[in-house]
């Protein structure tokens, strides 16, 4: 089935429901990777329907009941397919349960795959884009952002790490149930699991000033004071990104490292999860540490309205970086982008930054002309109103969807003049502009 939502996901999301709220409960046993699944789904009906369409990928539906009462469904390879019993109305008011069952796995498609993977010993869910459907039913797109409550039961020498906050366990006859609770709503790929031989406990600040948001560690005890050591570099990073992008939008920030080897560092909400790889005292280490704390103003308190705009999640995270760097007295922002120009110089002039095209979207190239674009912008309108406008675009639209034309209005807002025409050809055209002399 193809959704109208989204031309970069076609076959994610539906565009005739709206989630509010997941409740899951989970037992996974982790030597079968067997899941047994309950998810209560919160929402309203946005059109007239005879059925809704949730994502659910490799897992098989027993029952569903909608507003109480037990309804006909169906699955194909990507979709659950509720049907009505008359016909859904729009604005009616929804509380689906459906039970679910299976052997969960990543999904594989155009960026690899995604969603739930076994580790060495453990799990990781790796979300973005449509990750999420292969874990729980859903509507899986960033539009639709919702709060969430997940428990997870497993042996009780694991420990599970999900978003928000940790708001009770209950053991018994050797397994634990783990239950966290997020009150900020976040997109769905941002939804994750993450289940290990984990010690919990804060990060501690080592050389640097403590940040005035806590920060929490989970890794294996053999990894503890390697990650310390490493992660301490995040309170000075802290303390420069609210002082650049403004308040830190969420109650805590937290770090899962696993045993295994990332390739790449994964981002979720509020939390960043690391491979034993990305704990080196090497610049890029750092600057994935420094790109995944960012992606919590720019990704998840502000998240993309459709995937075309993915620029706004990458561009600003990449930028980051290079505001670390410099803040912290190594390379200057105006060195990274003399750099990374004529690197993408070099590259093929075929890419859109708006509008990247679905193969493209994660390609390196809409990270790094994302953080050239925001250079080019600073240089031309200097830090006091370059600055002013990143604190108002987080301070606006916390919480929200949001989209490239919404953030070139609220920046001729901030500067009083108009800002397009200085990045137009950043944004819209193919062939890399020169990088503007500085200011």
């Amino acid at each position: 089935m193809t959704s109208t939502l989204d031309s970069y996901t076609p076959h994610s999301g539906t565009p005739g429901v709206r989630i509010e709220h997941y409740d899951l409960h989970l037992d996974y046993k982790i030597l079968p990777n067997r899941l047994a699944g309950q998810a209560m789904l919160r929402g309203w009906m946005l059109e007239d329907a005879r059925t809704i369409e949730l994502d659910l990928i490799g897992l098989a539906v027993s029952r569903v009941l909608v507003n109480g009462r037990r309804h006909r469904f169906k699955q194909t390879r990507t979709k659950l397919v509720i049907k009505a019993i008359d016909r859904f109305v729009v604005d009616e008011k929804l509380a689906l349960t459906i039970h679910y069952s299976g052997t969960p796995g990543p999904a594989m498609g155009t960026w690899g795959d995604v969603g739930w993977e076994e580790l060495t010993d453990g799990v990781l869910v790796a979300g973005q884009p449509t990750g999420a459907a292969t874990w729980f039913p859903c509507n899986d797109h960033p539009s639709s952002k919702a709060t969430f409550r997940v428990t997870v039961l497993v042996d009780s020498e694991y420990t599970v790490i999900s978003n928000g906050e940790l708001v009770g366990t209950r053991r018994r006859a050797g397994r634990t149930a783990w239950t966290w609770e997020s009150a900020e709503p976040l997109a769905t790929y941002l939804a994750t699991v993450q289940i290990g031989q984990y010690r919990r406990g804060a990060i501690e600040s080592g050389s640097h000033a403590p940040s005035r948001v806590a920060m929490a560690l989970a890794c294996s005890e053999t990894l503890w004071d390697r990650a310390q050591q490493a992660l301490a570099v995040q309170h000075a990073m802290m303390a420069v990104f609210e002082r650049r992008f403004g308040p830190y939008p969420f109650g805590h920030y937290g770090i899962v490292v696993t045993d295994d080897v990332l390739e790449i560092p994964l981002e979720s909400q509020p939390l960043s999860i690391l491979g034993r790889n990305h704990l080196s005292r090497t610049w890029n280490s750092e600057r994935l540490v420094a790109h995944e704390m960012a992606h919590q103003w720019f990704g998840n308190a502000l998240t993309p309205a459709t995937w075309s705009d993915i620029w706004l999640n990458e561009g600003f995270a990449c930028y980051a970086e290079w505001i670390w760097s410099e803040d912290s007295g190594q390379k200057p922002a105006q060195r990274h982008a003399r750099e990374q120009h004529a690197r993408l110089a070099g590259q093929p002039q075929d890419l859109v930054l708006a509008d990247p095209g679905a193969a493209d979207m994660f390609d390196d190239r809409v990270y790094k002309r994302g953080a050239l674009t925001l250079h080019a912008l600073r240089l031309h309108l200097g830090d006091e109103d370059f600055f002013g406008i990143l604190r108002r675009w987080t301070d606006q639209h916390r919480g929200a969807n949001v989209t490239t034309a919404a953030f070139l209005a609220l920046a001729e807002q901030v500067c009083g003049r108009p800002v397009e025409p200085l990045i137009h050809d950043w944004l819209y055209a193919k062939p890399l502009p020169p990088l503007p002399v500085q200011w």
